[in-house]
């Protein structure tokens, strides 16, 4: 059982690289940014793991206060199980205090779902992750939406937001961050009835 003292490892899912930096799949990435920025934290290479991290604390000073591992994958999402299970025993986090943030198809564009354990939706980066270390962790769902017409789900997770989604893009990732801390500090059926939608 985790205890309120465990530190939370947040990982954000994408893929590495500057071609893919804007896409929609690496929308963990752009949370996971927004969320070290907050804290007031540079990313930098782990030591023991395939990823970058920062560590920090967040939430508002007293027993909310969270010791927190923020981390990107380093490893291309359908490998992101090896490094955030090589972070979670390097800093021994419960699963429990995991919570991957990662784009999904099932809901709409800008839609927000927390949840604990569950499948993976055929979600690469879920399945990875889940193969490695069982399904007991949250994830953070930002919804993308589904493909447009006939164009392929690999295609369209691999394209950058459209001119249209861009101008919402920065209120909505700002909003998955607060799910976060929103997560961390009050739990998560809170968060769920603050954040779900």
């Amino acid at each position: 059982m985790s205890e309120a003292t465990d530190p939370w490892l947040i990982v954000g899912l994408g893929n590495p690289g500057p071609e893919y930096a804007a896409n929609r799949h690496n929308v963990g990435f752009m949370v996971a940014d927004l969320l070290a920025e907050r804290i007031g934290g540079k990313f930098k290479r782990a030591q023991k793991a395939q990823a970058q991290v920062v560590e920090g604390r967040m939430g508002p000073p007293g027993p909310a206060n969270r010791r927190v591992i923020l981390a990107k994958p380093m490893s291309y999402m359908n490998l992101s199980g090896g490094p955030v299970t090589a972070l979670r025993d390097f800093y021994k986090v419960p699963t429990d205090h995991i919570v991957a943030i990662h784009d999904e198809l099932d809901i709409d564009y800008g839609m927000l779902r927390l949840k604990l354990g569950g499948g993976d939706n055929g979600h690469n980066g879920l399945k990875s992750m889940t193969k490695s270390m069982g399904s007991d962790y949250h994830r953070i769902r930002f919804g993308i939406g589904r493909p447009p017409g006939r164009m392929q789900v690999a295609d369209f997770v691999l394209k950058d937001f459209s001119s249209t989604e861009r101008k919402e893009l920065g209120y909505l990732v700002d909003r998955a961050a607060d799910s976060v801390e929103c997560l961390l500090a009050e739990g998560l059926e809170r968060a769920q009835s603050a954040y779900n939608s």
